[in-house]
């Protein structure tokens, strides 16, 4: 590379844009205050106290489509509004203008030479004399015709989101209604209640129960929880209802009816998004003259059944070892015999209410609240028991993140001498929000 010497050493890039500059420099001391005041960019007005406009600027005027000579002396600002906006700077903006001696950032509405309505922003201020008396009143003016057009754009948009969220709603809703049976069996010698808590009208959840006859002196029933929310779930909890049922009428052993959803589910869902379910499935057999029923429940990894007995107890029936339903191809699945005498209720319930958050920071309701309300729900009926259940999960509120399925049946007494404590019981031990 050659060196340059003399009198062109020392090239300076600074000071060969330096002319330009300079003249831009110059230009801005030469604008005058007149110039920077009649075309700025928003508009300017001085009014008298009386609104009298005394001065307005050429932005002003050229978005009003209006001359200088039909304004000044002669129009008052609120001349210049609509008629809603005259009424809001008589009943609001002036009042508070004379009370603070400034407002700023009113949306107002000014009208054009031709008709057209000029969405604004307006701030003003109130110049006063030595003597604290108000001479004049000077407003600032700026267009907000792109704002408003954002503004109702922002608002088709939420309109829109709106609609499409109650559609949704309704949707879920419709969908959610067909995974549940319109009505339960009639069960000679057995009350049934059920009830099912949507956490969420947005999303569609996983929760499902039945309760259906198979022989003759023989019913079904179970109760699930599908893992996750939403069509997905929703495509789970179909198949699964619908496999029970048909399994339960092929061979109505529990092991095997749980047998066969697992293999369905593990069989249909084994790829890279596997869905799976707890669910617990009983077999009722009528004792016929004696007045109750023998049953037999098998559980899939699913909480616990309550049984509230006539004496005034109330327990779990234990299901130990009893593992998700769909996971594994051949699941180890839970079971327990027992006999629901007259005056005894038995309760089935998803983990909704159990995991339900309450009132104290980072604790849940869990399965001793709900043995200690069982116990002091006992002797109950099913209606009694589905309705004290209900007022605990409306108590927690927003606490229940997830669906709540509950089903129960209870065995009546032959001389119908059932003493429920439902509501009294519910109250004394429900937690509160």
């Amino acid at each position: 590379m050659m060196c340059s010497t003399g009198g062109d050493q020392g090239s300076d890039p600074e000071r060969e844009a330096r002319p330009d500059d300079d003249r831009a420099y110059s230009a801005l001391q030469e604008d005058s205050l007149e110039d920077l005041y009649e075309n700025a960019p928003c508009g300017y007005l001085s009014t008298l106290p009386d609104g009298r406009i005394i001065k307005v600027n050429t932005t002003l005027l050229n978005w009003l489509g209006r001359k200088r000579g039909d304004l000044v002396g002669r129009r008052t600002f609120s001349d210049l509004l609509t008629v809603g906006g005259r009424l809001y700077h008589e009943t609001h903006f002036a009042p508070l203008l004379r009370m603070q001696g400034e407002i700023s950032g009113i949306a107002l509405e000014m009208r054009t030479a031709d008709g057209s309505r000029l969405p604004v922003l307006v701030t003003s201020t109130v110049r006063t004399g030595t003597d604290g008396q108000p001479l004049l009143i000077r407003t600032t003016v700026f267009h907000a015709r792109d704002r408003r057009a954002y503004e109702e754009e922002l608002l088709r948009a939420r309109q829109e989101s709106e609609r499409e969220r109650r559609r949704l709603q309704q949707l879920a809703t419709t969908l959610q209604a067909t995974l549940l049976p319109p009505t339960l069996a009639d069960v000679p010698g057995l009350d049934v209640a059920a009830h099912y808590h949507i956490a969420s009208v947005d999303e569609v959840g996983g929760d499902f129960y039945d309760l259906f006859p198979l022989a003759a002196g023989t019913w079904g029933l179970f109760l699930g929880d599908v893992c996750g929310k939403g069509a997905e779930a929703a495509a789970v909890t179909s198949l699964a209802r619908y496999t029970l049922r048909a399994a339960a009428v092929y061979d109505p052993d529990p092991v095997a009816v749980l047998g066969n959803l697992n293999t369905v589910l593990n069989h249909e869902y084994n790829g890279t998004d596997p869905r799976f379910c707890t669910v617990i499935f009983g077999l009722l057999t009528s004792d016929g003259g004696q007045g109750g029923f023998r049953i037999t429940l098998a559980s899939g990894g699913h909480p616990p059944a309550l049984l509230l007995r006539a004496d005034g107890t109330a327990d779990y029936l234990p299901t130990p070892g009893g593992q998700l339903i769909g996971v594994l191809p051949d699941a180890h699945i839970a079971t327990t015999t027992f006999r629901l005498d007259p005056g005894d209720t038995l309760l089935l319930h998803t983990d909704g209410l159990t995991e339900a958050h309450t009132s104290r920071r980072g604790d849940r309701f869990g399965d001793d609240a709900l043995l200690d309300l069982g116990r002091a729900l006992a002797p109950t009926t099913a209606r009694h028991t589905i309705a004290a259940i209900r007022d605990v999960l409306d108590s927690l509120g927003t606490g229940v993140d997830d669906d709540t399925a509950l089903l129960a049946v209870h065995v009546p007494r032959p001389d119908r001498a059932d003493r429920p404590r439902g509501s009294r019981a519910a109250a004394a031990t429900g937690p509160s929000t």
